[in-house]
This record gives structure tokens, C-alpha cells and sequence, in this order.
């Protein structure tokens, strides 16, 4: 078609203002490939892009290269995601976080739609699961491999609700290849038959419930970490079992010299309060995600914690105290203290709670003061 009759069925949509959104998108994209011939953006998918209301600066920012594409496909993902259910200012907010999507075709639409209804329930949790996080659906464009490792992980022993909590939470899973999600699996059986465990696919199913990440990080260091917590803490195996795949699998991915670190620095920190070795393996059986926090802020906080009379041995019994804020902690004790609440007495329970149930008690406290 040349180029001035293109021009002509535009101008007819001018006249004919009743005709959808999407024919005159399809109009438009018409035109690209006529035009689009050099390597800057694309005039005429701004031109579409701005029409659904995509915010074209922020896509700009988030993946250049889409909008210098001659051939997209935005007005049939519109059209596809509507039939599912999706608003305008949905389709339009997909598309600004993650502008690769309307690179794909609506036959891999389809396919990779009809995959994740069978993990999901309905097509109205996608959309909102898009409408949240667009990069979890159209990161990957391989959809046979997402089909195989939802296979694979089905065998696993993973319910529908775990492969939905993958899906959302760590999407690079299924960009995985089966092979190299096998080979962690593969190590986690392992793992599991060197401490005299006698269930290694229950075993490597546990860790990867509780720890969602695991699956995209390096054997290596999983590996590594292993060895470190069976090397340092001196356990059972018995015990390491029951520690790995309870408490101990929140910590497996972490990187292992930050491990190293905050293990160190732990057992530095209850040594100078006191403690012992058998305290800080007690306190990581009860509370492994301690090592998540750096030295600095856990000292911090104990700190903290001592000064308002609270003890050592109290706080490895409610260790998810340290899970608060320091600006939190501060507040809760300062609130206590106006109501001259002894901690000795009364222990330190009342610490960790919601903020709804800790207002609560205070209320209760104020009233009978």
C-alpha cells in the first residue's frame, strides 16, 4: 500500500470517530512498518502508547530498546488482557513497568495465559497478579520451558499453592532451565542423605516452601553454607536436619561471606553479654533470620532491649522481638515505661505483637494505672 493511501485511511478515521480505539491503533501500526526505517524511537507506538495512557518516560526508563521497535503488538495485548477481565488503566500500567510486553504475540498470549490458569484459580487473580508485578508474567518468553518446570515442580511435591507463591514471589524460577532447578534439588536430596535423613524428596520440598529464592541461587553457595552451619555450630545431624528444613532454610541463599559476618558478629555480641556457643545455637534453631540483620542494627537493638531492664535470657525466648524496627522498639518501651510495666514480672511478650494488639494493651494498661 503506498504511502499516501496510508495516510488517507488515517485522515478516514478522523472523520468516523465512532470507530474503537484498537482499529485505529491497528491503522497506526499499519503505518510503522512503512516508515520505521532508522534506529530511533519509534514516532507512531508513542503516538499508540500515549493514546492507551502509558506513561512513556517511565517506560522509556525501564526498556529503551521497546520503543524502537517497528513491529509491537500493543493493541492486541489490549484487546487480550481486556477479555480478561483487565481495565484501560491496567493494561496501560502493565505496559509502563514492564513495555516488553507488548512484544509478544497473541498466540504466546494465549499459551502462557492458559499455564498460569493452571496454577491459578481465575483469570481475575492474573490480572491483579499483573497489575501488581507485569515482570513475574512476560519476563520469560519461552513458555514450553514454563510449562516443564511447572511439570517438574509438581513432582516435587509442590502444591498449587507453592507454585502460585513462585510464580509471584521469585517468577525467575521458571526462567530457569529444568535442568539447573534439578541440579539444586539434586543437592538438597543430597544434603538431606549425608545428615541420615531418610525422606530427601520431603526434605528439599520443606526448603523450597519456606525459602521461595533458593531455586535462583548457585548450588555453590547453598553448598557452601551448609557446610558452614554444620562446621560452626557443632549439631547433631539430627538437629541440622530439623534446623535446615525448619528455621535454617530462610538463611540457605544468603550470601556466604555476609553469613560468615553476622554468625561471628553474633556470637561476639552474646559473648560480651554473657552468653555461650550452646546461646547462640539456640537462639539460630528458634530464630535462624537473625543473621539477616547486620551486626551494627542487632547490637542496636539489644542494646536497646537491656537498657529497658529486659534480659538476655528473655529476649532468646521471644528472639522475634528483633524483628521490630529500633525506632519501633524504642517507641513500645518509652509507651511501657509511662505505665511503669515491669518486665521481670510480666515478661516481654507484650513486645511482640501487632501494633493493633500492642495498642490495645496499652489501653488495658493506662486504665488500670
Amino acid at each position: 500500500m503506498a504511502l499516501p493511501q496510508i495516510w488517507a485511511s488515517l485522515g478516514l478515521q478522523r472523520i468516523f470517530p465512532q470507530q474503537s480505539l484498537l482499529t485505529s491503533l491497528q491503522w497506526v501500526r499499519t503505518l510503522v512498518s512503512y516508515t520505521q526505517t532508522s534506529n530511533d524511537e519509534n514516532r507512531l507506538l508513542l503516538k499508540n502508547l500515549k493514546m492507551l495512557g502509558v506513561d512513556v518516560k517511565m517506560a522509556r526508563k525501564r526498556q529503551p530498546g521497546v520503543l524502537k521497535k517497528a513491529i509491537t503488538n500493543e493493541h492486541g495485548l489490549v484487546s487480550f488482557l481486556q477479555t480478561k477481565g483487565a481495565s484501560r488503566e491496567v493494561v496501560a500500567g502493565i505496559i509502563t513497568r514492564f513495555p516488553r510486553s507488548i512484544t509478544r504475540s497473541g498466540e504466546h498470549l494465549e499459551e502462557r495465559w492458559q499455564l498460569w490458569r493452571s496454577v491459578f484459580q481465575s483469570d481475575s487473580e492474573i490480572v491483579s497478579i499483573l497489575n501488581r508485578s507485569p515482570e513475574s508474567f512476560f519476563r520469560s518468553s519461552d513458555n514450553d520451558n514454563l510449562e516443564k518446570n511447572i511439570v517438574f515442580l509438581g513432582s516435587l511435591g509442590l502444591d498449587s499453592k507453592d507454585l502460585h507463591r513462585l510464580l509471584t514471589t521469585a517468577p525467575r524460577t521458571f526462567s530457569n532451565s529444568v535442568e539447573l532447578n534439578r541440579q539444586m534439588v539434586d543437592l538438597l536430596q543430597d544434603v538431606c542423605l549425608s545428615l541420615g535423613g531418610t525422606d530427601p524428596s520431603q526434605f528439599a520440598k520443606a526448603i523450597i516452601s519456606r525459602n521461595l529464592y533458593i531455586l535462583i541461587r548457585s548450588t555453590k553457595r547453598v553448598k557452601s553454607n551448609v557446610e558452614f552451619l554444620q562446621s560452626s555450630l557443632g549439631l547433631k545431624n539430627s538437629d541440622l536436619l530439623v534446623l535446615l528444613q525448619g528455621n535454617g532454610a530462610e538463611i540457605l541463599d544468603l550470601s556466604h561471606e555476609i553469613l560468615k559476618r553476622n554468625f561471628r558478629m553474633l556470637q561476639e555480641k552474646l559473648d560480651s553479654l554473657g552468653g555461650t556457643k550452646e546461646d547462640a545455637n539456640k537462639l539460630l534453631m528458634n530464630y535462624a533470620s537473625i543473621l539477616f540483620v547486620s551486626p551494627g542494627r542487632l547490637s542496636d537493638k539489644l542494646d536497646c532491649l537491656l537498657k529497658a531492664g529486659i534480659t538476655v535470657r528473655q529476649i532468646m525466648e521471644k528472639p522475634k522481638v528483633l524483628d521490630f524496627s529500633l525506632d519501633n522498639l524504642i517507641w513500645r518501651l518509652d509507651e511501657l515505661t509511662k505505665v511503669d510495666f515491669d518486665f521481670n514480672q510480666n515478661g516481654i511478650a507484650v513486645l511482640d505483637s501487632s501494633r493493633k494488639r500492642f495498642e490495645a494493651k496499652l489501653e488495658k494498661l493506662h486504665s488500670e494505672v
